[in-house]
């Protein structure tokens, strides 16, 4: 299953409007339409079926999940048989509000109206809520077919490859920047590849194509790989190659502090090779990485390295454990195992002040009995005591949440069902029709679950989706508000070691 409709909605990991992010729809009620008005709608439709505006009033007259609309537009597709805008209307509707009930209307205006691409497009992105990859696929040669000079269906394309051929991916990517040199969808395309890729080689290499392509004081997706190669710089310990990328673009605002702390980090690394670690340390102590940086566990490392060689061990020990009790990483951990032989602090004793700091933010899951798609019965949170439960709260048309899916199953795969259960929440029941299908045909292994928006925000506070919580065998949040891609996949993995840990 593919990240293809992350892309399509996010720029970056950064919240935007709700249809386009997969973030909580908002429920608005049309005030009551006079029926006299209605009528007279109804008959400028039939004197213009064509038009879509009026079809558009039409529709706004009613709640869209509404069986008498549905069955107008049935009638209407008979009336009118030539007319591709008819069940164009209320195909388009229903797609806009991710509704199951798209499908056969959009595969309508298709057959009668092959060369129009949007529809096949929207077909793509309907059958990935279905769970079906190779329709979805499919339907996405075809708008590319239909409009072989539109980058952006290209560019769809293209990233259909990512998890089938991983070869041919980066093959499309790389023709899709030699054919469109001057659209965003080129930059867009070396954009992912950089940011997706674990090769730290391939990362680099990409990266700097993209600002050699596609300058960043142009393109807004340049613009998003120049903060992903500067982070990658910093993270790598090379600041002076930071910091000229940073004077490069410091006609933008925002690198003008980044620059500033490239600076920094480079005059600090001076003096440390120098042998001035204390007069290093002083120089960053109050350094900070910008919000959502991918630099700040080098940050901490790089500090807490300083304050160990300056004589402040058990500060560096306990910086690090703060860190670490939110978001695990590998190299936290073996810095940490460092510094707490130095203290001459047990295993144990590490494991102890690490769960001790999670301690401090870990709270009672809210219970809940949720009926089940599978079977019908309720689950419950009880239910799953004395397992360590990943919970997920998501929607079939959320795209953020199919594309994070891949790596939840991948993590959840290493672990026996007996000590880890996964659960899903569908917060949008008007797309039922989606969620079975949807299991199938992914073959995803959570349990979904049935609920509502409201409930999610009254009973956990959740505001959009995804939203993902990692409860202990107790029923205690411990983890909370974190997303999983292929970057940090091994962050999920000892997350939920250490809760194991416990038991």
């Amino acid at each position: 299953m593919k990240n293809k409709m992350l892309i399509r909605t996010i720029a970056g990991l950064l919240t935007i409007p709700v249809m386009m992010s997969g973030y909580a729809q908002e429920k608005k009620n049309p005030a009551p339409v006079d029926p006299k008005l209605i009528a007279n709608i109804k008959k400028q439709v039939e004197k213009y079926p064509d038009s879509l505006p009026l079809h558009t009033e039409y529709i706004k007259a009613f709640e869209l999940n509404s069986p008498v609309l549905k069955a107008q537009y049935d009638k209407w597709m008979k009336q009118f048989p030539t007319s591709w805008k008819v069940p164009y209307a209320i195909g388009a509707a229903y797609y806009n509000k991710e509704y199951p009930e798209a499908s056969p209307y959009l595969k309508k205006v298709a057959e009668m109206n092959p060369k129009k691409a949007e529809v096949w497009q929207m077909l793509s992105i309907d059958a990935e809520r279905w769970g079906n990859e190779k329709q979805a696929h499919e339907y996405m040669a075809n708008a590319k077919n239909a409009a072989p000079d539109d980058p952006s269906y290209a560019f769809y394309y293209a990233m259909d490859y990512e998890h089938t051929d991983p070869k041919l991916w980066r093959e499309a990517l790389y023709e899709l920047a030699n054919r469109f040199p001057d659209n965003e969808r080129g930059a867009q395309g070396l954009y992912w590849l950089a940011t997706r890729t674990t090769d730290q080689q391939e990362k680099r290499t990409v990266y700097e194509k993209l600002l050699q392509l596609y300058s960043p004081l142009k393109f807004n997706w340049s613009a998003s790989g120049a903060s992903g190669l500067y982070d990658f710089y910093l993270s790598s310990n090379e600041p002076a190659k930071a910091l000229e990328l940073a004077t490069r673009l410091n006609a933008k605002e925002e690198w003008k502090s980044k620059a500033t702390l490239a600076q920094t980090l480079l005059q600090a690394k001076q003096l440390k090779e120098e042998g001035k670690n204390y007069e290093a340390l002083l120089l960053v102590k109050d350094v900070k990485a910008p919000r959502y940086s991918g630099a700040s566990e080098f940050i901490a490392l790089i500090k807490a390295e300083l304050a160990d060689a300056s004589g402040g061990t058990r500060a560096a020990y306990d910086s690090l454990l703060v860190m670490q009790a939110k978001t695990p990483g590998d190299q936290l951990q073996q810095a940490i195992n460092k510094y707490a032989t130095k203290l001459s602090l047990s295993a144990a004793q590490v494991n102890a002040d690490i769960d001790n700091l999670r301690k401090k933010s870990t709270y009672a899951a809210p219970a809940f009995s949720l009926d089940m798609y599978t079977e019908k019965r309720k689950a419950s949170l009880a239910d799953y005591k004395g397992k360590v439960v990943l919970l997920t709260f998501w929607f079939p048309g959320c795209g953020p949440c199919r594309g994070e899916f891949p790596h939840f199953q991948e993590v959840v795969n290493k672990y026996d069902n007996k000590q880890l259960a996964y659960l899903g929440i569908n917060v949008f029941p008007e797309q039922d029709g989606y969620v079975v299908p949807f299991m199938r045909g992914t073959g995803y292994t959570f349990t979904p679950l049935r609920s509502t928006a409201e409930w999610a925000w009254d009973v956990y506070k959740v505001r959009g989706q995804p939203t993902n919580f990692l409860i202990d065998q107790e029923g205690n949040i411990v983890y909370s508000n974190f997303m999983i891609n292929s970057n940090n996949q091994r962050m999920l993995e000892l997350m939920i070691e250490s809760l194991l840990k416990k038991s």
